[in-house]
């Protein structure tokens, strides 16, 4: 018989406070992934011929916009809580007790980003192609705050990965029973942990790809679609927490199918290499004529030129500075010849 040794931990805790301030495990891990995903772009922007502090600027754009999104489809693809018969409506707005839906921060973080890029004259394909590893990482260190919130779990499991799960309390941390102790729901299949994991030899993959490859035009963008969606395909059918059905199947199980659908087809498609600059033509043209020209280009005195007359300063009899001075001699000696 398994033990409860064997069984993977959850926290019972998922907040704490600093001066009055509370601060939410979760709200932490989709802060550091954030970071993780700006400074890994950054470098990959540069490296592509871009300046460091234009992925900042972008993130201005595309992060808010990511997270409006994703909580937006997090609340359409799993209603029941807010609009439920049990629900609050209001709870919807409460980001930080979890439910960020990727596939509504990947929908509205694009747009955000395509906002930032027209501004600033970037190549949508190229910040696609930069952003691409950067995400998932991303996506992987935030799945750490599903663990805090002791949610996103699959079926029953009793094995050696079977993960405790508690009953939390709206102060984030777990209920007591009559003897003190946190209340265990029971131990379920760590879904979250599969997909950490998933999203974690995605990453390495994509980088590995676009170092072998070198993938442009949104392709490398595209083969992080299709993986994530791959793996997501599988993992969503074995969660057991609540969501929308359509024809039996989970929303996600659907999208997940139909979204890498998309992003195959589109690497079957689109063909080519990365791109010569990551600015759009307008951009470079813009660049080209707001720089001052070098003075020392057209500096130079006319006078440099050897075979030019106007030369005052060459001394007539040395012929190695023009071939085509010769003297009398040897001209008339090649009119002879040539009668």
């Amino acid at each position: 018989m398994s033990t409860t040794l064997a069984y993977l931990p959850s926290p019972t805790v998922n907040q704490f406070s600093i001066f009055g301030l509370t601060i939410r495990a979760y709200a932490l891990c989709i802060l550091a992934g954030i970071v993780v995903a700006i400074w890994l772009s950054t470098k990959r922007w540069v490296a592509r011929g871009g300046k460091s502090e234009e992925i900042m600027d972008l993130a201005v754009w595309a992060v808010p916009f990511g997270i409006i999104g994703g909580r937006i489809y997090h609340v359409i693809s799993s209603p029941a809580a807010y609009f439920g018969e049990n629900g609050d409506p209001i709870r919807a707005l409460y980001i930080w007790e979890g439910g960020l839906g990727i596939w509504g921060a990947i929908a509205f973080g694009a747009v955000g980003a395509w906002i930032g890029a027209r501004r600033m004259g970037l190549r949508m394909s190229s910040i696609a192609d930069a952003l691409a590893p950067g995400l998932i990482f991303a996506q992987a260190i935030g799945r750490l705050g599903n663990w805090f919130n002791n949610e996103l779990y699959g079926g029953p499991d009793n094995s050696f990965l079977g993960l405790k799960i508690y009953e939390m309390g709206a102060d984030g941390r777990a209920v007591t029973g009559a003897d003190g102790q946190p209340v265990l729901v029971g131990t379920f299949q760590p879904t979250f942990l599969y997909e950490l994991v998933w999203n974690v030899l995605v990453g390495l993959t994509l980088l590995w790809l676009d170092r072998k490859y070198r993938m442009g035009r949104g392709r490398l963008f595209a083969a992080y679609v299709a993986l994530y969606c791959l793996g997501r395909f599988f993992i969503e059918q074995m969660r057991s927490d609540e969501a929308e059905l359509i024809l039996g199947q989970r929303v996600n199980v659907w999208t997940s199918l139909l979204v890498g659908l998309a992003a195959v087809a589109y690497l079957i498609v689109v063909k080519g290499g990365r791109e010569a600059s990551p600015y759009t033509d307008e951009r470079l043209a813009r660049d080209a004529a707001t720089t001052p020209a070098d003075p020392s280009v057209n500096s130079a005195d006319p006078s440099d030129n050897p075979a030019d007359p106007s030369d005052k300063s060459r001394d007539p009899r040395d012929k190695s500075r023009d071939p085509r001075e010769t003297d009398n001699d040897t001209t008339r000696t090649t009119d002879k010849a040539g009668d």
